[in-house]
């Protein structure tokens, strides 16, 4: 350990003008400076080196759930505004064994079954999202594409009703609130707007698809449920959906805007991807490398050990830089440089582990079907000149708005 270089970890973070901007070159200082940075007022560890990242969200011996965090940590505020009797906060974000896996696995099971059989449906969705926005001139690019892209897929998928999707929308929007520690009073009633809404909605079609079933993700868990294959209850059920919003929703929107961005902000890049479609799969993994939607995760330790090759104590939080790991210069050559065409890329984007995000798979089908079939469609589009807006929602990354002309 060194001496601290940055005041909080919340300047690494939206919260903070400059890094809402730019977090790279403050990462890349606390990176240089310190191995395992300690913030004694928000009571977390910081890594931002790969290995130490992937050491830890691969570690299975972390705890997951906020309430095993140490007093007055910023990871157990997220705990301490809970009921421990609402089955609605037991979502497999937070859950550790053996409920992760009684949950985690026959969801995860019947979502990636779904996905495949759907796969041509979702990349029609796609298409047909691109098709519909303006043919020329200039439009938003995140209202227009990014966010209706995954929020028709995950509808699809789940069997929502094509005229609730708009409420579906705002309603998921909503609950992503839950991950912020820091929300004010207004954003908690709105979370719990959001999640009683969805909660209401769910359960009303759970019940529906166990009387009739149809071809969608909610019926095929109910299947499971009454085989006995699924372990799980309806109010786990419930809470599991909307962990897919939040895992499949926003995150994707911004994979997509964040991956716009980027193309068109480096026209080699762009240009061969113009040339070579299939380069459309290298592109989402470098893009997610580069810029990724979520910035930071966190494990709890279990037990008194040396860390990261500190010592730190039973129910300290440590928390993950993402951003920070998949820009180390230990891993990758030439790290800030976004090059589409690198080899092995192998980042932490989503996690690892048993928390690593379930809804890996589906994005990178909504990214590449986007990418490859956007600049098909839009040979020359371009950015319009703008002051970029990224969301203030801390430990993610996302542009409020896109404007691009046609």
């Amino acid at each position: 350990m060194t001496e601290k270089p940055i005041e909080s970890i919340f300047s690494l973070s939206a919260l903070d003008p400059e890094a809402r901007q730019d977090p790279h070159p403050r990462l890349q200082a606390l990176r240089s400076a310190t191995r395992a940075y300690r913030d004694d007022a928000a009571k977390v560890w910081m890594l931002t080196r790969f290995e130490d990242v992937r050491a830890t969200v691969n570690d299975r011996s972390m705890l997951r759930h906020p309430s095993h965090a140490e007093e007055g940590s910023i990871s157990r505020r997220l705990a301490d505004d809970m009921d421990p009797d609402a089955p609605r906060q037991e979502s497999i974000l937070f859950m550790d064994e053996p409920d992760h896996s009684r949950v985690r696995l026959p969801l995860a099971k019947a979502f990636y079954n779904r996905i495949s059989r759907m796969s041509d449906t979702l990349e029609d969705i796609v298409d047909a999202v691109i098709d519909a926005a303006p043919r020329q001139g200039t439009f938003d690019l995140m209202a227009d594409i990014a966010i209706p892209v995954p929020i028709l897929v995950i509808a699809r998928i789940l069997g929502v009703e094509n005229d609730r999707v708009s409420d579906f929308r705002a309603w998921s929007e909503a609950v992503i609130l839950s991950l912020n520690p820091l929300r004010t009073e207004a954003e908690t009633a709105l979370m719990e707007w959001g999640g009683a809404q969805l909660d209401t909605y769910f359960t009303d079609l759970i019940a529906a698809r166990r009387d009739h079933p149809e071809d969608d993700l909610i019926s095929d868990m109910v299947a499971l449920q009454g085989r006995g294959d699924a372990q799980l209850s309806d109010a786990e059920l419930r809470v599991n959906l909307q962990a897919l919003l939040i895992g499949g929703n926003l995150t994707t929107t911004d994979l997509i805007g964040n991956g716009v961005w980027l193309l068109l902000t480096h026209p080699d890049q762009l240009a061969a991807l113009k040339r070579d479609p299939d380069l459309a799969r290298p592109a989402v993994e470098e893009i997610l490398r580069y810029d990724s939607p979520v910035a930071v995760t966190s494990r709890i330790l279990p037990e008194d050990r040396v860390h990261a090759g500190c010592p730190m104590k039973h129910r300290q939080s440590v928390w993950v830089s993402l951003h920070a790991a998949n820009r180390d210069r230990a891993k990758y050559e030439a790290p800030d440089t976004f090059d589409i065409r690198r080899e092995q890329v192998g980042h932490v984007a989503f996690g690892g582990g048993s928390h690593i995000c379930i809804g890996a798979p589906l994005a990178r089908i909504e990214a590449r079907r986007v990418f490859a079939r956007l600049f098909q469609h839009y040979p020359e589009m371009q950015l319009v000149d703008q002051d970029l807006n990224w969301r203030t929602l801390p430990f993610f990354r996302g542009l409020e708005t896109l404007m691009v002309r046609v």
